[in-house]
């Protein structure tokens, strides 16, 4: 691997500049460089003016003045780099879409230190991480939990992680992203179509476990649109399972699968969320309960994905058909009932 030279850049502050603070001008100067890098760059002696060094982003900017900056190479990724087989929807010099397999964990953590999406990134996309902060990674924008698939969009260099975050921030309000998911669920929510508002957070007891928060101030702003595709079998006055299409208005930890609990309906396979309805395995075919079985996971694909594209301003849009495991389930509820 090649190793980069720093990039030195000689910036004026115009008349209109003056009094902004360092920081804010330099992200003005260097829009691909995040505001939070350009923080760090100055904190670290990295900007001076007339050969003095300016440690504070809060220097106010003097109009005519030039301020010297030096933008060291992206240091290597510390999580390490492992050939693990992805599925590449899409890829450009700015962010790559890939279809996450079930089971692959998005970040190293405790616990999954390696094997995970991070790892393989870094390993296929090589010299094209052009440096998240300053070091060589994937900006991971949203994630989806070790056992759900579907697609997830990763910045491959600091403008689009900055174009990304603030699109993922505000949760599609200004149009810009979209997210859906295709959830196979207990028995027929009714109306077939709603809104599940209920604020989100962790419980007490177990932090790894989300809850519907009593109380909006203890919790985090949460909001699911859902619409039944279809029950399962179709036709049945009550049937033992639908198809369910979630989109989100907020991206919070176990959202969906939180939510559709909440209002009696939990996803099919969730060993957290849907335990109480273990007993209703029963009311299934027996190739249902075998497809279950085998599922061994939520029954939970991010099936669409839609953002603008942080260079080109183009709506980037993109679908993932049902993998191999929850399709072969919902073909077998389609059956019928034992």
């Amino acid at each position: 691997m090649t190793e980069l030279p720093a990039s030195r850049h000689a910036l004026t502050a115009t008349a209109e500049a003056a009094g902004l603070r360092l920081d804010k001008f330099l992200s003005t100067q260097l829009p691909d460089i995040s505001r939070s890098r350009l923080r760090a760059l100055i904190e670290a002696g990295c900007v001076s003016l007339e050969g003095a060094t300016l440690g504070e982003p809060s220097h106010r900017v003097k109009p005519g003045a030039t301020y010297a900056v030096v933008v060291p190479p992206a240091e290597p990724a510390l999580p390490s780099a492992e050939s693990i087989p992805l599925t590449i929807v899409f890829e450009d010099a700015h962010v790559i879409v890939v279809d996450k397999p079930a089971g692959l964990v998005v970040h190293p953590a405790a616990g999954h230190a390696s094997g995970t999406l991070v790892n393989a990134l870094i390993a296929h996309c090589g010299d094209s991480l052009s440096g998240i902060g300053g070091v060589k990674r994937p900006g991971i924008v949203h994630r989806l939990d070790k056992d759900t698939s579907g697609l997830l969009v990763v910045a491959k260099n600091d403008a689009a992680h900055k174009s990304l975050s603030e699109q993922f921030a505000a949760h599609g309000r200004d149009g810009r992203l979209h997210r859906a998911y295709l959830a196979i669920v207990w028995g027929l929510p009714k109306p077939k179509a709603g809104r599940i508002e209920a604020a989100l957070g962790r419980k007490p007891a177990n932090r790894t476990r989300m809850a519907v928060m009593r109380r909006e101030e203890v919790g985090r702003h949460s909001v699911t649109h859902y619409e039944v595709m279809a029950g399962l079998p179709k036709g049945e006055v009550t049937p033992p399972a639908s198809l369910v299409r979630c989109t989100l208005e907020t991206g919070r930890t176990h959202q969906v699968r939180v939510h559709m609990a909440h209002i009696g309906h939990p996803l099919l396979g969730d060993a957290i969320y849907g335990a109480g309805f273990l007993s209703s395995v029963r009311k299934l075919n027996p190739q249902a309960r075998e497809a279950l079985a085998a599922l061994g996971r939520q029954a939970l694909h991010a099936a669409e994905l839609s953002f603008e594209h942080p260079k080109s301003a183009k709506n980037m849009k993109f679908s993932s058909k049902l993998p191999d495991d929850m399709d072969r389930l919902l073909t077998a509820l389609a059956r019928g009932i034992a």
